[in-house]
């Protein structure tokens, strides 16, 4: 969580990306979530920790999981989410950033928001005396992160040591995922098609955040995931970049997770898609629904990573 400048209150605190928020606050975090979810796996309810509280969500894109499961969470807590559509409010167009932040936080005790540019998630924090939460920006997706790492110790205990791999684009997801293992002590495989990297300033941002810090980057996607724990991947062609869709099949076709490539990896070694999954693009249907893939494990716990998130942030957890 980010402690961020301007017309909040002191001690306001927002959740924009994972490599400014100390380590231990993301550890309170998915214990936090562990226990709701078991809570909830247990009773079939949480506690009211968000009784009479209401979270905005500011869509410019379409979405399925960070709608539902933030709306579902709010719904778990005791409180309500109210939608806004990119017709409803057409930030800096009908109406600056600024003061979007400033009427709903006049309303709402929290603002999530999915965007197009990070600057917007960074605008909405600067100016909102509510918490801000980052659902996903062009430059990171904190809560899939998070989401994932809880799914991770789930499947096999101890984060520390684990390896991760991801497999395709260094883009928003590749960025948090790669903060995420810094953060918790995961080693860090990427393998891209030339062109198509995570950029090496975020790297070299995380690498001096986080002294010591096993990163590697590469093309060959069958040396990425020779000693991995969990092989990640996502679409190639995300949204926003359709214009592209032609090249990307081509240039990342050998990039599919699939049981040629599983074949080079560790027999245990789990398989994670953020979805949606482009089926027989990125990955194929037999790895989707095979018994190593944790795909909707993982998109379940969006909605109990957010829970702990929102419990910490208006919950007074």
């Amino acid at each position: 969580m980010t402690q961020t400048s301007g017309f909040q209150p002191p001690g306001k605190i927002d959740f924009l990306d994972v490599l400014p928020t100390p380590r231990p606050q993301l550890e309170r975090l998915l214990i936090l979530a562990a226990r709701l979810k078991k809570q909830y796996r247990a009773t079939g309810r949480n506690e009211p920790l968000a009784a009479g509280k209401t979270l905005a969500m500011i869509f410019e894109k379409p979405s399925l999981r960070t709608r539902v499961s933030f709306e579902a969470a709010m719904h778990h807590l005791g409180g309500a989410a109210i939608y806004i559509s990119p017709g409803e409010i057409g930030l800096g167009r009908r109406e600056s950033v600024p003061d979007a932040a400033r009427v709903l936080s006049g309303f709402c005790d929290a603002i999530m928001a999915r965007t197009f540019s990070h600057q917007t998630i960074e605008l909405l924090a600067r100016h909102s005396p509510r918490p801000v939460i980052n659902g996903l920006s062009d430059y990171s997706h904190p809560c899939q992160a998070l989401a994932d790492m809880l799914t991770i110790q789930e499947r096999c205990g101890d984060l520390r040591g684990l390896t991760l791999a991801y497999v395709g684009d260094g883009n928003n997801v590749a960025r948090s995922l790669m903060e995420a293992c810094a953060t918790f002590g995961l080693k860090f495989r990427i393998a891209s098609p030339p062109g198509y990297e995570l950029d090496p300033q975020s790297i070299q941002r995380t690498c001096q955040a986080v002294p010591g810090f096993d990163c590697s980057t590469g093309a060959d996607p069958r040396q990425a995931i020779r000693s991995a724990d969990v092989i990640y991947t996502d679409t190639w062609v995300s949204m926003g970049r359709e214009n592209e869709k032609q090249e990307r099949l081509r240039v990342f076709g050998p990039y599919q997770v699939n049981s040629e490539l599983l074949a080079a990896a560790p027999s245990q070694a789990a398989v994670m898609h953020c979805l949606p999954a482009y089926r027989g693009v990125e990955i194929t249907d037999e790895v989707m629904d095979s018994p190593r893939s944790i795909v909707f494990a993982q998109a379940e716990n969006r909605l109990h990573f957010q829970k702990g998130l929102l419990a910490a942030l208006i919950g007074g957890q």
